[in-house]
């Protein structure tokens, strides 16, 4: 049985097919609506054009912050009639994360019949796939905070506490154009830009490494040069996404990056804070005891990360299953029911022990 209302709730906003506004809009309302008819107390905001839902019961400490994602990526048509088979729901969002999603608000559901002794808040979004900051970024500005946030991301029932942080650059280098037939009288931009990439990809902040999260990582994710194959390019833009450590400054690392190609112009395209939570703080440390599961580093970047800026703790925590962004993606609908379980079962003792705050 409650396999069945978790799947069936999760099929219902696969087939929303949110890759645009206006879906992820119409999604948003349904939620609120279901919400307000469980009983809960809703409240749907709206922040240029895009729309995110709160909805909260039970009252006291903690205040605990259940985060999900309603947006998901492009796919084709056949992708949002989802199926269920072998026990695993397929489907784009069923892993990436409306199958959290469908959990979270089925937990809200049941909690809003018994009150917890205790304060949780979901938080449904509309643009964690395209940064955040207009969704779960918004709702942190609006004073939406607690003890601790857990987002719903797909970790296979393992708790992230660390994310790499990001560090989007471009760097624009200078050639001499001249004819293609000689070379030798120019200087190539994308061959200077290569080296570059060499110089910055040699610093030693992509050699250093932590516990879980391994070393930071650096992409050249695109190339800007050249106007026609018989000339020598002049300009080169090299668009490079690093993912740094969370006990690096990324001040510092840009630093180092300026002076190591210093006949190259650098600017920052884009900046996200990286996720260092306490896998010793007591809310973490329960959530942990119910799931019995590991603690680990998401090389990715998730909406944790408005949370860590507010000095809040915040995890990643989510079911099991596959390919998310990509065809085969699936939740398997028994961690679907243990997801929803293990959450119940941390709000319903959050206080016991001694731990009240």
């Amino acid at each position: 049985m409650e396999a069945k209302r978790i799947v069936d709730l999760a099929q219902t906003l696969i087939r929303f097919q949110n890759t645009n506004p206006e879906r992820v809009n119409r999604c948003a309302d349904y939620c609120a609506d279901w919400l307000r008819e469980a009983g809960l107390d809703t409240r749907v905001y709206e922040h240029r054009g895009l729309k995110s839902v709160v909805a909260s019961v039970g009252s006291g400490s903690p205040t605990i912050v259940l985060n999900g994602h309603l947006d998901v990526v492009p796919a084709q048509p056949e992708l949002f009639e989802p199926r269920l088979e072998n026990g695993k729901l397929y489907g784009r969002g069923s892993y990436d994360m409306l199958g959290a999603v469908a959990c979270m608000m089925l937990l809200m559901q049941d909690l809003a019949q018994t009150p917890p002794d205790c304060t949780v808040v979901l938080c449904l979004v509309p643009d964690e796939e395209s940064g955040g900051e207009l969704g779960t970024g918004f709702l942190v500005e609006q004073g939406w905070l607690g003890d601790i946030a857990i987002c719903g991301e797909p970790t296979n029932l393992d708790i992230a506490i660390q994310s790499k942080g990001i560090l989007q650059i471009v760097v624009e280098v200078a050639g001499i154009a001249a004819h293609g037939s000689r070379p030798w009288l120019g200087r190539n931009a994308i061959l200077e830009a290569q080296e570059h990439y060499l110089t910055i990809a040699s610093l030693h902040f992509f050699h250093e490494e932590s516990p879980f999260l391994g070393k930071a990582s650096l992409n050249l994710a695109k190339i800007e040069a050249g106007k026609a194959f018989n000339q020598v390019p002049d300009q080169c833009k090299m668009g490079i996404d690093i993912r740094y450590l969370p006990d690096q400054d990324p001040e510092l690392l840009l630093e180092a990056i300026r002076k190591a190609v210093p006949s190259a112009e650098v600017k920052v395209h884009f900046q996200g804070t990286p996720v260092n939570t306490d896998p010793d703080n007591v809310w973490v440390s329960k959530l942990r005891k119910h799931s019995g599961t590991l603690f680990f580093g998401q090389e990715g970047s998730a909406d944790t990360r408005f949370y860590a800026e507010r000095g809040m703790p915040a995890v990643e925590f989510g079911p099991s299953g596959a390919n998310h962004h990509g065809p085969g993606e699936y939740a398997d609908v028994q961690s679907l029911c243990e997801y929803k379980s293990i959450l119940k079962q941390f709000i319903t003792h959050v206080k016991d022990e001694g731990h009240e705050v």
